[in-house]
């Protein structure tokens, strides 16, 4: 018996890296899964076939049952089409992975709009359209599905010459909260991942450089098919941080604060300047 024996998922960007690594993931655990990938460079551009389709045969290949999908879900038509895949093959749909991305990395006072609307139609309108279509369909059918976003540490903590992608992985961060809010009344969980991971849109920054195969994204597939699974029916609104062999979680913090004590007035920018140390203290 499967974790996910019986389930239909979508896993979007599951051509490559992760998003390969989770489909796989899922097809072993019993998932019947649509792996949508346009097949295009690490910046978004071109398009092929080859990727989704060669993740599909292995995991036909390993007896698992899988459907190609090559819709763009920056676009409102292509989310929907995803969604509708899923049920005209599988016949229903119970998780949702959203892990398509691009990178246009530029630094803030040189990047052009295009170059951020770009980024942030893919991640975060792309998880927007995806989630929107896919919790409609949980809500009319009366599944009680999963929905995983990804974010990163970009987004949650910033990170220099990521402007476009960290926007829209901390917009991704607020989505999540606020869907998971919303939803919970039809018994929809929506949660996030922060991974960190070796993939091709990671492996020529500075920071990998130096790093071996210890943040794989094998290691990240696991934490994809625990929010899938019933093993965290009772899990939403988390964001569950991967980093090879360490997991933690994301949480927004605030600080104990202090109240003005010398009279009900406002606060002056004089004695703000005074107390910030201790406004401040986490």
């Amino acid at each position: 018996m499967g974790l996910l024996d019986e389930k239909v998922a979508i896993v979007t960007g599951a051509g490559n890296g992760i998003g390969r690594a989770t489909a796989l993931s899922f097809a072993r655990e019993g998932a019947k899964v649509v792996v949508n990938d346009v097949g295009s460079a690490r910046d978004g551009t071109g398009e092929s076939r080859a990727a989704a389709d060669a993740v599909v045969s292995e995991i036909v290949a390993n007896g698992g049952s899988a459907v190609a999908s090559y819709d763009d879900v920056s676009t409102e038509g292509g989310a929907n089409a995803l969604v509708e895949l899923a049920l005209s093959h599988f016949g229903s749909l119970d998780v949702l992975v959203n892990n398509a991305g691009i990178l246009r990395d530029k630094t803030l006072l040189k990047m052009e709009v295009e170059t951020w609307r770009a980024v942030l139609d893919v991640h975060l309108t792309g998880t927007f359209l995806c989630l929107r279509a896919a919790a409609r369909v949980m809500k009319d059918r009366g599944v009680r599905g999963s929905i995983v976003n990804t974010t990163s540490v970009s987004g949650l903590l910033g990170n220099f010459g990521q402007a476009n992608y960290s926007a829209a992985k901390a917009g991704i961060y607020g989505l999540t909260r606020t869907a998971s809010i919303e939803l919970q009344r039809y018994g929809i969980r929506v949660n996030a991942v922060a991974p960190l991971a070796k993939t091709r849109m990671t492996e020529d920054l500075p920071m990998f450089e130096k790093i071996d195969e210890s943040l794989s994204p094998e290691h990240v597939a696991p934490a994809h098919v625990f929010l899938a699974s019933d093993l965290s029916r009772d899990v939403s609104g988390v964001v569950l941080a991967v980093a090879g062999q360490r997991m933690s979680v994301y949480k927004v913090v605030e600080s104990a604060g202090k109240y003005k004590e010398k009279d009900l007035g406002p606060w002056t920018p004089a004695e703000i300047a005074e107390h910030f140390d201790t406004i401040s203290k986490v």
